[in-house]
């Protein structure tokens, strides 16, 4: 067994490794850029090494610098984590080199299935259905939009060395498919130092289905089930489940054998995963293969009860898989949600900052036989950075079946409390209470179909509104009886508070009563009562209530005078008035949002690569503006309308911060 490992990665992968590595006596060593001096994996370490500018060009995907590290530390492995070096057959060649044990699969394997034009051609060969498509390099946007037409729109455009959504366009045309091609050539180029480009038929309606795999040394390979994938965004996973709600037990099977017929025929060992496109009919097409670990392997550990972590390291010390296929079984469900950082209110776009407040739900199993989980890689008072993948964390639950593990998904994230920049968390409450999403009869087109003008919050229907409208009657009446006592006595009077108020939530005004004495409370509205009981104490930012008996975690802040409360992807302010007040409120005027028609506003904090226009140019509706770099992602930004410059106030390589102006129109 391995005496030192060295994580080259950063973030909650190399947590993850190295809480695997301490459980099974390794010490670790963490590498990090400036920007992650302080994070927490350079704390978990045993040892860490800094290796460069915050820039991954500059630091982590630099393969001398990592090998630099390894020197002084003395380590004998590396564990790649995944993204950065983790599919790269150079880094294995030189650690190979160095005589130092790469926690993966062999070159020829990376190099076999890492590149995914290779890997399709051998899939093809080796008797897996493969989606049609062009394999061969594209030479320009011109060849691009050649190949796309004689393919048939649309077409998937996607980078030969890619992952994790980095470097992928959907064309439905021409246009598109010229703009595409070259957006995907740079965000490959910057993400991965490779901009090869290869272009396959989109299937519509598809679902997005993968196998695990898991290989040793001596010739064995398993599958270990597969995770449904579907839920995704700009082809980025946002939250993956397994097993899948759709595939039965032949297709499964099918899945899982052509996977392992794949690995064995190249050479595969360690843990790895062949992705599936998957029609209505269940009639699967081979994607690609992660030769690497995968975001969402918690959930395969989740319903296997192994550490692929752990597997990975025995694996590269040589050592035998200790089980064989017949004893792989895939016990109740597990769901797995990616919070990111970045603005669910505004299309999604990246959100950078501190954490002001980070209080993930307590892991570990729960009373009703649940269990959470929660892999990351911050710590409150961190800094999310501009210059690296957007995931802050990926919490998992486990239960029984499927729709029990969606339930405790949704109370985990009622429980999750960030704060200090933008984030997923309201839009990962709303999928969880989604019809469709809870039925299982989803697609990789999803968000697009249920969400088709972006995410504006959940709004609170009627019997919503009567929960919320109790706990704010609830966090009201404490307050007031707080300021009660402050104030004290005047006199021989000491302020009585009122029975009767009225709650104002969303849309919906409900005249109340309450009577509280401590942790209790009956609230009336509407010729029905609600007995309330909670430990919130004024001050507190989340709190348990419970209302006859059903539980509900409400995070609470002060909003004016109003009680901001979050929930289930709901964010309202609630105010709660006396019955005079609350007529007089209903008539004060509502504030007018500032005209911003005229300005093009940066949408996240980035950097400028590219103005496509200048002052006194009249452009059209659609037409580029410019582009914008944040967390590896290119965004362009297109006239809304038709117009004229007016001023243009961004250079190409200047860093904006969100809402600055870029341009201005007349």
């Amino acid at each position: 067994m391995f005496k030192k490992i060295l994580i080259a990665n950063r973030g909650e992968i190399a947590c993850r490794v190295i809480k695997t590595a301490k459980k099974l006596g390794i010490a670790t060593v963490a590498v990090y850029s400036d920007a992650d001096a302080e994070a927490l994996h350079v704390k978990m370490a045993d040892e860490a090494i800094h290796i460069g500018r915050a820039p991954s060009n500059e630091s982590y995907i630099v393969i001398d610098k990592v090998l630099a590290a390894i020197r002084a530390t003395g380590a004998d492995a590396v564990h790649p984590g995944y993204g950065f070096l983790s599919e790269n057959p150079g880094f294995a060649e030189a650690l190979e080199k160095e005589g130092i044990a790469f926690i993966g699969p062999p070159v020829g394997a990376i190099q076999a299935m890492g590149d995914k034009i290779t890997s399709k051609k051998l899939a093809a060969e080796a008797g897996v259905s493969t989606v049609p498509g062009h394999m061969g390099l594209i030479a320009d946007a011109d060849e691009a939009v050649r190949i796309s037409s004689s393919i048939g729109y649309p077409v998937m455009i996607k980078a030969s060395a890619g992952g994790g959504g980095k470097g992928m366009r959907i064309a439905w045309n021409d246009l598109e498919a010229r703009e595409g091609f070259q957006s995907s050539k740079n965000e490959a180029k910057s993400s991965f130092g490779d901009d090869r480009i290869f272009i396959e038929k989109f299937v519509t309606q598809p679902r997005h289905i993968e196998i695990q795999v898991l290989g040793d040394k001596h010739g064995t390979v398993l599958y270990l089930g597969e995770r449904e994938c579907s839920i995704q965004r700009r082809n980025q996973k946002v939250i993956e489940e397994a097993p899948s709600p759709f595939l039965d037990a032949a297709t499964r099977k099918a899945m899982g054998e052509q996977a392992v017929a794949l690995a064995k025929a190249v050479g595969y060992h360690s843990a790895g995963t062949v992705e599936f496109i998957v029609d209505g009919e269940r009639n699967f097409y081979f994607l690609e293969m992660n030769t690497r670990l995968q975001v969402e392997h918690p959930v395969t550990e989740l319903i296997t009860g192994i550490d692929l972590v752990e597997q990975m390291i025995r694996i590269a010390s040589g050592e035998k898989l200790s089980f064989g296929q017949n004893d792989v079984t895939l016990t109740g469900w597990a769901i797995e949600s990616r919070l990111y950082a970045e603005d669910p209110y505004r299309n999604f776009l990246p959100s950078i900052g501190r954490l002001s407040r980070y209080r993930p739900p307590e892991e570990g199993r729960k009373t009703d036989g649940t269990v959470v989980r929660n892999d990351t890689g911050v710590f409150e008072g961190g800094e999310i950075s501009m210059y690296y993948d957007p995931m802050v964390a990926k919490l998992c639950t486990w239960a029984p079946d499927r729709l029990a593990a969606i339930d405790a998904m949704g109370r985990a994230l009622d429980d999750f409390e960030v704060e200090g920049i933008g984030h997923n968390l309201p839009f990962l409450s709303a999928v969880m209470q989604h019809d469709r999403f809870r039925s299982g009869k989803i697609t990789t087109a999803f968000i697009a179909e249920e969400f088709p003008d972006g995410f504006h919050g959940v709004v609170a229907d009627a019997v919503s509104a009567g929960k919320l409208a109790a706990v704010a009657a609830f966090i009201n009446h404490a307050v007031q009886s707080r300021a009660a006592l402050i104030s004290g006595t005047i006199g021989n009077h000491r302020r009585v508070i009122g029975r009767d108020w009225v709650a104002k939530v969303g849309d919906h005004s409900l005249a109340l009563s309450i009577d509280r004495s401590g942790e209790v409370a009956t609230v009336g509205f509407d010729g029905t009562t609600v007995r309330v009981e909670s430990p919130w104490k004024p001050g507190q930012s989340h709190a348990v209530f419970r209302l006859d008996g059903d539980e509900i975690g409400v995070k609470i802040s002060t909003s004016g005078t109003g009680i901001r409360l979050r929930w289930r992807g709901m964010d309202i302010i609630a105010h709660v008035r006396e019955p005079r007040v609350a007529q007089l409120a209903a008539l004060m005027p509502v504030k007018q949002a500032a005209d911003t028609s005229k300005m093009l506003l940066c949408p996240m904090p980035g950097i400028i690569t590219h103005v496509a226009v200048k002052e006194g140019d009249a452009v059209e509706a659609g037409q580029v503006l410019a582009t914008v770099e944040a967390m590896k992602m290119e965004n362009t930004l297109r006239a809304e309308r038709r117009g004229v410059v007016k001023r243009v106030a961004a250079t190409a390589g200047q860093s904006f911060a969100v809402d600055e102006l870029i341009m201005e129109f007349e």
